[in-house]
């Protein structure tokens, strides 16, 4: 729906970007690593997912089309949702993603906060054809 959002960065906080589009602050939620490349005043440029529930509508952006891509693909994995999918990416790269998923690396994906053992098993059988 809404593929990016361009303009100077209104304000940041933890979890939280304001990009200001024509005249309207957007609050994009972002990775930690996202963020830290964003200054307020600064233009900028972020790839976002809007994800739509009963209850609200929430824009997540990204550094590049490449982490929304890998971030909508984590969502079509049963378990996973907006806030477990961007912890991933949080932790890891779209390409260290990748890796872990094609080497069966249980490891790597239990280093994401919300995931344990069986999470990460299931996540590898789920993901290891799409990813």
């Amino acid at each position: 729906m809404i593929a990016f959002v361009s303009g100077p960065v209104a304000a940041l906080a933890p979890t939280t970007a304001v990009i200001e589009v024509g005249g309207v602050g957007m609050a994009v939620q972002c990775t930690p690593g996202t963020l830290a490349a964003l200054r307020i005043g600064q233009q900028a440029k972020l790839a976002t997912s809007l994800v739509v529930r009963e209850d609200s509508l929430t824009l997540y952006g990204f550094a590049d089309d490449d982490e929304r891509q890998v971030f909508e693909l984590l969502q079509t994995a049963s378990g996973v949702g907006p806030r477990l999918a961007q912890a991933m990416l949080a932790v890891h790269s779209p390409d260290a993603l990748r890796v872990a998923v094609s080497t069966g690396d249980e490891k790597a994906l239990t280093a994401v906060p919300g995931i344990g053992k069986k999470g990460a098993q299931k996540l590898l059988l789920e993901l290891k054809d799409r990813l």
